[in-house]
């Protein structure tokens, strides 16, 4: 048996966070505080919001009404693509903190890289000036491709600490997963467990489950821990929050984990959501 303790990443600027985390994409009001603040209770310390979602206000005051300080939570937002202009952003970010009731986030992200308007790099700036003031701890990205990557490097010197990106057992993302360890810079998945598609149902997943007496999402979210990456799954109900906890007490073997990612295909994106053309405002 394995230790049931969640683990620990690194990332590149020397933050620490749990290799699991929270999802809150349409928790909402009252109900959205109450799964939220259930899932700080139950033992998750990495929670996902962004601008969009418009529920850093709920994500907020289920911190203030959880019984963990918030000094042990680590609370991550994104920059919507509609305000990556330098001065849009920096105020952007000061709202998502106002929204919030928060001093700070640690961990803030660009949303999408919206290369057609071409503001991203601006965007950047902004998110390093952020963190130069206090206001994030940590600064990333999501859904940015290595191009994307390399010219936030080569015109601010500054690397990602994370990029979020769509990924799950029919878009196992191999590629740029490697070039993220190449890099030094750690992915995280969004929507691992799929978005409303056949995977939890696949049958090579659900034969690996019962081998191990475990659910098919409990499987493709050790499958993503193993892969190196940190998925943040969504869960209303305390009984799936605990499910997707517990899986720091198994491993799966190298078979299987080649199993899973054999299931990739070149059109997994759930909703054809390309970062090359993708806007996101």
């Amino acid at each position: 048996m394995m230790d049931k303790t969640i683990s620990k990443v690194l990332l590149n600027d020397g933050l620490e966070v749990p290799a699991i985390g929270f999802g809150t994409y349409q928790l909402n009001g009252a109900d959205g505080v109450n799964a939220i603040k259930n899932a700080i209770d139950i033992g998750y310390r990495l929670l996902d919001t962004a601008f969009n979602y418009e529920n850093e206000g709920a994500v907020g005051e289920a911190v203030r009404q959880s019984s963990i300080p918030r000094e042990e939570l680590l609370i991550c937002s994104k920059l919507p693509g509609r305000h990556h202009a330098y001065q849009e952003a920096i105020q952007t970010i000061q709202e998502s903190l106002y929204r919030g009731g928060l001093e700070y986030y640690d961990l803030y992200l660009i949303h999408w890289p919206n290369p057609r308007v071409n503001l991203y790099v601006e965007a950047w700036q902004a998110l390093i000036e952020a963190k130069k003031q206090g206001l994030i701890r940590s600064i990333g990205v999501c859904n940015f491709l290595p191009e994307h990557i390399d010219r936030l490097i080569k015109e601010t010197d500054v690397k990602p600490s994370i990029n979020q990106i769509e990924l799950y057992p029919y878009f196992n993302q191999e590629e740029q997963r490697l070039w993220h360890t190449e890099q030094g810079i750690v992915t995280e998945s969004w929507s691992p467990l799929g978005r409303g598609n056949s995977v939890l149902e696949n049958k090579k997943i659900v034969d690996i489950a019962k081998a191990y007496r475990k659910s098919t999402s409990q499987v493709i979210l050790r499958w993503h821990i193993q892969s190196g990456a940190i998925p943040i799954p969504k869960a209303s109900s305390q009984k799936h929050q605990r499910d997707n906890l517990d899986i720091f007490d198994f491993q799966l073997t190298e078979e299987e984990m080649s199993v899973i990612s054999g299931l990739t295909t070149e059109t997994g994106r759930t909703y054809n959501q390309d970062p090359r053309t993708h806007e996101e405002f």
